[in-house]
């Protein structure tokens, strides 16, 4: 239980009654509870969405959901899609890539990348059916956090400092074995056959992500898994409303 609340404590702000006690090698031993992590912040939502959707209608109520989901995590994950957009905005190689990323000021490819991130979570988390929404909330979360743990372990990490390289260093193929069988009944248990689709697109397009990082900047830093994770939750999204149409 330790790691678990090691992983909750990392991936969201949400205080502790109790301290809990983390070594560097923690942090990678903790991503095997990373699922289980976003299923709490999934459950989150869906105690907010049932207070709020009672008091306003379905687009005010979404918009909470998203404006809850950046508050509990900090924002975390935003910063890293948008400082990956920058870097890939920015003329040069590898290393001007990297040292883009590592700007803590924001560029204007950056704000639209995030711009146009949060637009699109929202308007296809509005289309979610009503029926389906409670898992979607559910879901979404968990199989993001899910990705963070494929797109880490194995990886080379593209720096040397960070918490990407930590991450990189510490977690290894058990973490990833016991996520993966976490996430993927989980999703079964959640929306039924369903729920197996959007595990199935955040698995190959954490693939695929990984490989191009890998060729474009040698391995992953902080900010990739960030970006990742966020493209992750508007694919599971995306996927849980094509099927529903389909």
């Amino acid at each position: 239980m330790r790691l678990y609340f090691i992983a909750l404590q990392f991936l969201t702000i949400i205080p502790l009654p109790f301290r809990v006690r983390c070594y560097e090698k923690d942090l990678g031993r903790a991503m095997a509870f990373f699922p289980l992590a976003g299923l709490t912040i999934g459950l989150l939502l869906v105690g907010v969405d049932f207070v709020a959707c009672r008091l306003f209608p379905r687009p005010v109520t979404d918009l909470l959901l998203l404006a809850t989901l950046a508050a509990v995590t900090g924002a975390l994950h935003l910063d890293g899609l948008a400082d990956v957009c920058d870097g890939l905005a920015a003329r040069g190689g590898r290393e001007r890539f990297l040292a883009v990323m590592k700007d803590s000021r924001t560029g204007a490819v950056g704000v639209v990348g995030l711009v146009l991130g949060l637009m699109l979570k929202y308007e296809v988390l509005l289309q979610v059916p009503g029926d389906k929404k409670w898992g979607a909330l559910l879901l979404f979360p968990m199989l993001a956090r899910y990705g963070q743990v494929q797109s880490t372990v194995g990886a080379r990490s593209a720096r040397q400092d960070g918490l990407g390289a930590a991450f990189v260093a510490s977690a290894g193929s058990f973490q990833l074995l016991v996520a993966m069988v976490a996430a993927l009944p989980l999703s079964w248990l959640i929306l039924g056959v369903q729920g197996l689709w959007p595990f199935l697109a955040v698995f190959l397009l954490t693939c695929f992500l990984r490989w191009w990082f890998h060729r474009r900047l040698g391995g992953v830093t902080g900010d990739v898994i960030g970006c990742i994770s966020e493209l992750n939750e508007i694919t599971c999204l995306l996927v849980l409303v094509m099927s529903s149409r389909v």
